[in-house]
Parts: structure tokens; C-alpha cells; sequence
């Protein structure tokens, strides 16, 4: 589940949407001459990831732990902006000086595994410097493909929707597990008769959406080798979007372009929006109202296609501390203090332990926490569907596309066509 406004967060699932693949830190020790080893024992690996100065703060006071616990490892770090780090991450990797361990997403396992980036990093756990157990609701196998273990997961998220709870209690809606489309479809029409408010936000570019409805019908957005869905699939996606709009369901495109990168569902422009669950932050800080979250739509009334994504750590497979790597990333993963320490920065903590060492006191994250255990005892949580090497590419250009669309700068044939032309390129079908 991604749009625009989130493409910084995307894991992934996403994600959800952006552009190239695997990260970048600055020339710091730990490259190249002594492999970051100094005279007294001490190596120095080197840690990347994307985010903002809030997530840069948090994560070195947990680096400044790690160190105490090892005092004869230390860390040099760096982090970009979601778009920037990819470009720097990629001019790294192909002049072959990636960070030691570096932060993730699912869209990218495939991409550098081909490119004989990523380190297997089955053989430390084997070697006992890492823990793959304990994890929440099968997430330890988030990071395997193909038989390699190429990233650990550090926190999850699940698609929901999120709605202005006033909006939904004065137009009589009161969504449910189960709830299908039908149902959705009537409830937006509600919205916007009793409340003069476009019920969603608009669906045309949310691409993890969009997976979880062709997994409701046995299909998925991607599978192992390429799309798992028709030209004749997404066009009746989007023309759906396209209807939703111009029967004043779904929120003018054009004005939440206009003010973004403020949400259309704070800026009461919409009831709701469908985005990862950890994102509802962002709405409290946004807007005046109060915000919650509601369950996906289905087709059938039970299946709603959701998983657990999660971003990840992964390591270079041209480090020369293989063991220093997987202690950190064991660590940063299972040590409770951590947990206190990031919050649902970074998703729900995918370990169990560390989910138990925080629990939220405010009303927004403890909702988040509510709603993914909801997922769990529901039963509705399946394995992600592996995505292909390209699959980056594929988002990226989802998102421009849909975009374009939505500002009626494409038909929907010309933007189906253009969509499946450039996604063949991407992944050589």
C-alpha cells in the first residue's frame, strides 16, 4: 500500500512508490586499505538508511548502544532523504563501496541480490551471531527469497484505511471487518451526500492497494518474474478511479495535488484514504479532526489479500565484518531498549520482545498497534507475494502514471499502455 505524499516511508510494503535501489553513506573508515580495523581490534562498519532528522536522532542514541554493549565496533552513519539515498545507494553499489548494513525494502531484494550486492546472511545465523526467532506473525521470513536470508525486518505495517471519524459518525457509516466493496462503494456515496465531502481520497496510484484487490481475486500485482495482472485488469481499475471522481465520490485530483504535501483527509478534502497503518500519524499532526483506522474493503467478505511489510536491514556482501554486521542488525532488532528508543518509527517492532518493551501511551499508536493485532487474530494476515527484479521501476512508474491520469493528462488506454510498455522494459518481459 503508497502514494506520493508517502513515498519517504515506503517499505512496501510501499512500500509503497519510487526509483532506484540500494543504499549509500558517505567515504568514512570501514572502505577499502585495513577494512575499518584499527590497531587495538576495533573495526568500524558503516550504516545508511533514509528518513528524516527525527528517525536520524533516534537512531544514534540506539547506535550509541550498541557501541557500549560492543565497545570494539563502532558505527559511522549517514541517511538521505528516500530518493536521494536510492541514487547515492546505486552509484555505491556499482562502484562496488556500498555501507556495511543499510536499511531496506522488499522492492529492492531482488533488484541488487542480481547485482551481487546483498550478503546471505543465513550462514550468521548458523554462526550464532544472529537470532531469527522471536519474530510477530511469520515476519522472519520477510527477507528470504529464493532460499537467502537477504533482510532482516525491524518493524511492520499493513494497508488500512484511515478516516476522519467525525465524517464517517455524521454520514452513518461504521465500517467492519468483512465489509465489502459493495458496502464501500455506498458508504462513499454516503460521505459525500450527508457531508458534502468527497468520501476517499482517490484510488488511481495506491499500487499496494491495488495488490491487495488482485490478490482478493487470485491475481497479485507482481509475481516472481513479472506482473500478475492484464492491460484489461487495470483498466477497469482505473476506470473505476476515473468514475469515482466525476460522480464526486473520490477527491478532486487537482486539488490534492494542490495541496499537497499536506494529506486531502486533513485537509478535509476527503472522509478517508487508504495508506499504511503507521502512517496515521501524520493526519493527527496534520489536521483538526480525529482520525482512525478502518478495515480493508473485501470482495468475498472475508479475504482482504493483507500481509505485514516491513522495512528491513541488509548487508554488503563486499564487507569485510560479516560477524560485527549481523551482531548490529541482531541488536537493533531484539534488544528491548531499542524498541523504547524508535517507537513505531520505523512500523510496529517485528520482534516479539521488542513489541512487549514499547507500549504506546498516546491514543495514535496505540491504534496502530490495536489495528495489526486485529489483522493477526482476524486471520486475514497471507505471505507477500516475492517481488521481481525491476519491481522499483514498476512503482515508480505506477506512481507517475496514475498521476498523470488523475490530472487528465492521459486517457485511460494511453496510461494503461504506457504503464504495461515501460513495466516490460523494467523487468525483460
Amino acid at each position: 500500500m503508497v502514494n506520493a505524499r508517502n513515498v519517504e516511508r515506503r517499505t512496501i510494503l510501499k512500500a509503497a512508490g519510487a526509483t532506484a535501489a540500494t543504499l549509500g553513506l558517505a567515504a568514512t573508515t570501514g572502505c577499502g586499505g585495513d577494512g575499518g580495523a584499527s590497531t587495538d581490534g576495533t573495526v568500524t562498519i558503516r550504516y545508511a538508511w533514509w528518513g528524516a532528522e527525527d528517525r536520524a536522532q533516534r537512531i544514534n542514541k540506539t547506535i550509541a548502544l550498541f557501541e557500549k554493549k560492543y565497545p570494539k565496533i563502532k558505527v559511522k552513519t549517514d541517511f538521505q532523504p528516500y530518493l536521494d539515498f536510492w541514487k547515492k545507494f546505486n552509484t555505491q553499489a556499482s562502484g562496488g563501496n556500498p555501507p556495511d548494513v543499510f536499511q531496506n525494502a522488499i522492492g529492492f531484494l531482488r533488484k541488487y541480490d542480481a547485482k551481487n550486492v546483498l550478503l546471505d546472511l543465513g550462514e550468521q545465523v548458523e554462526a550464532g551471531n544472529l537470532r531469527m526467532d522471536g519474530f510477530r506473525a511469520g515476519l522472519e521470513k520477510f527477507g528470504e527469497i529464493d532460499g537467502k536470508l537477504l533482510g532482516v525486518p525491524v518493524g511492520s505495517n499493513s494497508m488500512s484505511l484511515v478516516i476522519d471519524k467525525p465524517v464517517y459518525t455524521r454520514a452513518g457509516v461504521k465500517p467492519e471487518q468483512g465489509w465489502t466493496w459493495d458496502e464501500f462503494d455506498a458508504a462513499m456515496k454516503k460521505i459525500r451526500d450527508r457531508t458534502g465531502r468527497a468520501g476517499d481520497s482517490g484510488m488511481y496510484g495506491v499500487m499496494y492497494l491495488y495488490d491487495l484487490y488482485l490478490r482478493q481475486n487470485g491475481k497479485a500485482f507482481f509475481t516472481e518474474d513479472g506482473l500478475g495482472f492484464t492491460e484489461a485488469d487495470l483498466t477497469d481499475w482505473w476506470t473505476k478511479a476515473e468514475k469515482g471522481v466525476k460522480d464526486g465520490v473520490y477527491a478532486d485530483p487537482k486539488k490534492v495535488a494542490q495541496i499537497k504535501p499536506k494529506s486531502a483527509v486533513a485537509a478535509e478534502l476527503a472522509g478517508g484514504e487508504f495508506t499504511w497503518d503507521n502512517f496515521t500519524v501524520r493526519y493527527t499532526a496534520e489536521g483538526k479532526s480525529e482520525y482512525g483506522l478502518a478495515p480493508i474493503p473485501t470482495t468475498d467478505g472475508k479475504k482482504t489479500g493483507q500481509y505485514l511489510g516491513s522495512l528491513m536491514l541488509s548487508a554488503s556482501k563486499r564487507t569485510q565484518h560479516p560477524k560485527e554486521v549481523a551482531q548490529f542488525i541482531d541488536f537493533m532488532v531484539h534488544d528491548p531498549e531499542v524498541a523504547k528508543i524508535m517507537g513505531y518509527d520505523r512500523g510496529v517492532p517485528a520482534t516479539q520482545a521488542q513489541y512487549d518493551a514499547y507500549k504506546p501511551t498516546d491514543e495514535v499508536n496505540k491504534a496502530i498497534a490495536a489495528y495489526e493485532e486485529s489483522l493477526v487474530q482476524a486471520g486475514v494476515l497471507e505471505p507477500i507475494t516475492p517481488h521481481p527484479n525491476g519491481a522499483d521501476i514498476c512503482e515508480s512508474a505506477f506512481l507517475r502514471i496514475a498521476e498523470e491520469l488523475a490530472l487528465g493528462k492521459r486517457s485511460v488506454d494511453e496510461a494503461v499502455k504506457q504503464f504495461f510498455t515501460e513495466s516490460k522494459t523494467a523487468l525483460g518481459t
